[in-house]
Parts: C-alpha cells; sequence; structure tokens
C-alpha cells in the first residue's frame, strides 16, 4: 500500500466533538455486523452457561444431530472471528483520532486517554453490576498500550503483529505443555494438570450455582467472586496480547485507509477475500476437525504434546474469516443497492456501545435464575435464535433512537465524561448542524 497523504495541521486547534458527516458509514455498518456476531457468541459460549456446564452435560446438549450443525457452524463461522474484527475497528478508529489530532496540530494522548480511562470505569462497573465476560476494561487497558506504536513504522507494526498473535501464543503453550514435565516428569506433571483441571471445574460450578439462584444479588455476588478468583491467569493475558496483535492490524489499516477509501484499495480487497478465505477454511477446518476428534476421544490436550500448536493455526483461521468478512462488506458497500440494505446496520453501529451494556442486562434476564431461568439448559440452536432475536429488536431500537438523539445514552455518557461537560443529546431542528463526538 503507498502511505496516504498527511492531512494539513491547523496550529494549535483544539480538541472538540466531530460533525455527524464525518463519520465514516462503512466502519458503522461493520460495528453493527460485527456486535452481532459478538452477542451470539457470547450467548452461545457463556449467557447460556454453555461454558460453565461439565463436559458430559455440554456434550449432551450438543449432541443431537441437528445441534451438533449448530455447533459446527458457529465454531466455523462466527467464534472469534468478529471479536476479531471488533479489535481490528477499534485499533483503525484509533488511526483515525490520531489523523485528525495531527490535522488540529495537537497531541493525541491527553484526550485519548481520557476518553480510555471513562471506559475503563464503565467497563469495571460492567463486570461487577452485570456480566463478568466485559470485554471493554481489557480493551481500555490494552488501549494504551497502542500509544507506545503509533509513531512506529509498518514494517515494525507487521513485525510485532507476528509476534504477538503467532509467536507468543505459541511460546507460552509450548512452555505450559513442556516445562511442567521437565522440571517434575511427565506423570508429576500430569497428576498437575488434573488438580488444576478439578480446581476449575469447581469454579465453574460454584458460578453456575450461583446463577442458577433466584436471588439477584446472589447471581452478582457469584458473578464479581468469579471474576476475583479467575483474574490472575496465564490466558488472560495472553488473550490481551493478542488483542494488541489486533488492534495493531487495524491501525495499519487506518493508515492506508482500508476502509476510508475503498475504491482506492479494492485490489488489497480482493486479495484479502482470496488469501482470507484459504487461511479461514484451513485453520477453522482444522480447529473442527480436531474438535470432533476431542469429542470422540481419539485425541486428548493432556496427552497429545503437538496440539499446543493449534493455538496458531486456529488464530489464522479467525484472521482469515475475519478478514473475509471486512473486505466483503467494503466491496459490496460500493454498490447503492447493497448500501441501502446494509446501511440498516449503522444505527446499530453508532450506538455498539450501549446495545452492547443493553444485551448484558437483556442476557441476564433471561438466562439467570431470578429471570427466565434458562442458564445451562438451552441447547446451541435456541442460544442462536434468541440471541439474533433480541438483536433483531436491536435494529429498529437503534433506529428509533438516534431518529430523536445525536448518540446513544452509553455514548452520550462516555463522550461527555470524556470532554468534561455535558455533550448536547437531543437532535437540532432539520437543518442545523449536529456535532457528535468521535
Amino acid at each position: 500500500m503507498s502511505a496516504p497523504t498527511s492531512p494539513t495541521p491547523s496550529p494549535s486547534a483544539p480538541a472538540l466533538p466531530v460533525d455527524l458527516s464525518e463519520r465514516v458509514s462503512l466502519l458503522d455498518v461493520l460495528r453493527g455486523f460485527a456486535l452481532c456476531g459478538v452477542f451470539v457468541s457470547n450467548s452461545f459460549t457463556w449467557f447460556s452457561g454453555r461454558n460453565l456446564l461439565p463436559r458430559d452435560q455440554a456434550l449432551a446438549l450438543a449432541a443431537p444431530p441437528f445441534e451438533t450443525v449448530v455447533s459446527s457452524l458457529y465454531h466455523f463461522f462466527v467464534n472469534q472471528k468478529f471479536v476479531t474484527i471488533f479489535s481490528f475497528l477499534f485499533g483503525l478508529g484509533f488511526s483515525i483520532q490520531l489523523s485528525r489530532a495531527k490535522a488540529r496540530g495537537t497531541s493525541i494522548v491527553p484526550l485519548y486517554s481520557r476518553r480510555l480511562l471513562v471506559l475503563l470505569g464503565i467497563g469495571v462497573t460492567h463486570i461487577f453490576a452485570l456480566w463478568v465476560g466485559d470485554v471493554l476494561s481489557t480493551y481500555a487497558v490494552v488501549g494504551f498500550a497502542l500509544l507506545l506504536f503509533y509513531q512506529r513504522s509498518d514494517r515494525v507494526l507487521l513485525t510485532w503483529v507476528v509476534v504477538l498473535m503467532l509467536v507468543v501464543p505459541l511460546l507460552v503453550h509450548a512452555l505450559q505443555n513442556f516445562v511442567p514435565i521437565l522440571l517434575h516428569g511427565a506423570q508429576a506433571a500430569a497428576e498437575a494438570a488434573k488438580a488444576h483441571e478439578s480446581h476449575e471445574a469447581q469454579l465453574r460450578a460454584q458460578f453456575l450455582a450461583g446463577l442458577s439462584s433466584d436471588s439477584f444479588w446472589t447471581t452478582q455476588s457469584a458473578n464479581a467472586r468469579y471474576y476475583v478468583d479467575s483474574f490472575f491467569r496465564v490466558n488472560r493475558l495472553l488473550w490481551m496480547v493478542v488483542i494488541l496483535g489486533r488492534f495493531l492490524l487495524g491501525l495499519i489499516a487506518g493508515r492506508h485507509l482500508l476502509l476510508q477509501d475503498v475504491e482506492r484499495n479494492r485490489h488489497w480487497h480482493r486479495r484479502l477475500l482470496v488469501w482470507g478465505l484459504v487461511l479461514g477454511v484451513l485453520g477453522n477446518g482444522t480447529g473442527l476437525v480436531i474438535q470432533r476428534l476431542r469429542i470422540a476421544g481419539l485425541v486428548d490436550p493432556t496427552k497429545d504434546s503437538w496440539m499446543f500448536v493449534l493455538s496458531a493455526v486456529s488464530e489464522l483461521g479467525y484472521l482469515g474469516l475475519a478478514a473475509v468478512y471486512v473486505s466483503a462488506f467494503a466491496l459490496l458497500f460500493q454498490r447503492e443497492r447493497w448500501r441501502r440494505v446494509m446501511n440498516v446496520l449503522a444505527p446499530v453501529g453508532r450506538m455498539a456501545l450501549t446495545n452492547y451494556l443493553l444485551e448484558s442486562v437483556v442476557s441476564l434476564c433471561i438466562y439467570d435464575g431470578w429471570g427466565l431461568g434458562l442458564v445451562g439448559r438451552m441447547p446451541p440452536s435456541r442460544c442462536v435464535a434468541v440471541s439474533l432475536a433480541v438483536f433483531a429488536l436491536q435494529i429498529p431500537f437503534s433506529h428509533w433512537w438516534l431518529s430523536r438523539f445525536r448518540f446513544g445514552p452509553a455514548e452520550w455518557l462516555w463522550r461527555s465524561l470524556t470532554y468534561g461537560r455535558a455533550q448536547p443529546l437531543r437532535l437540532e431542528p432539520r437543518g442545523t448542524a449536529e456535532p457528535v463526538a468521535s
């Protein structure tokens, strides 16, 4: 890609909300699309309690042929692809904020840091008031690391992407597999792994029991306790490392206007479609085969040490299909007919933070014991159907809200706290300027 022309800076211009006309519609559409996939994934794995069930019970729910098909389709097309897109868009958004700061002739650090601190506060509140699976706090913490990279060259950034997304996970999983064996022997290492898994299963069982309670306070106490008990984990740090790699990919894409100027980058999108499809099919196909072999008892990650390489293969599969989704959306969005259809998702993307938090509230009402009490009881197909139904309702809600207000309530809070003053929320009469915080 050729480097884009930098905007001409105006000396010491203050940081102000940007006009609605400056928003990139394609990014809003993609953000809405990604939010749908993230919600399906969260419902499939966590809200429904599937990841908390004993293995035999979880397999029994997915045992009927139709449920097996739904599970396989989920793991191939949904699992980790949409959160990858969301992380990519976060990095791309940082790039847009950076270019606007350069145009003003100001530093991005003060405003961006305030945005992240407010997001961190919202995320921590989300964790303890609603749901342990919050991603906002993680994005806020990892987002600060972008300040270490934004002045680096593309080559340096791509090197770090490979290190963070492939090398580090491979190295960590290799150390987890082989170091205990080298230090204590194979038998002792296997016993330690079994004891660790037993402890994890106990934590999950306690959490599931808490979520099944008909007391709101009991469920939320269990939610907070599970978060605290599972906070200091290698896998959590590894997850943050991978997210930073995805952020950096978005930063590179934003630099070269990959989604802001699709026509100029059409050849790149076509390449991403081809290579993304190859990597996506190979990576996700391999993961799906290994998963079926594990269910059949033919492979065991605690005994088959070669399986540590699966993390890198899977990550390539996630990236591949995520790239296919992004490029397909970008190319289709250039066609008027498709643009009209896809723009239905734009309001959802414009108020993605509000909708994300709202999905947590609705899901707790559906699954927790004080609500409908469906946690741990629903097969995969029903979890997917319920999440899609809820998301379908969020589309007209988002359209209705943004026909009256400039942005969602959570977005309003985020911007108001970031700028240190209440932002105007209601829309002005038609024909007047409508500033929206970036």
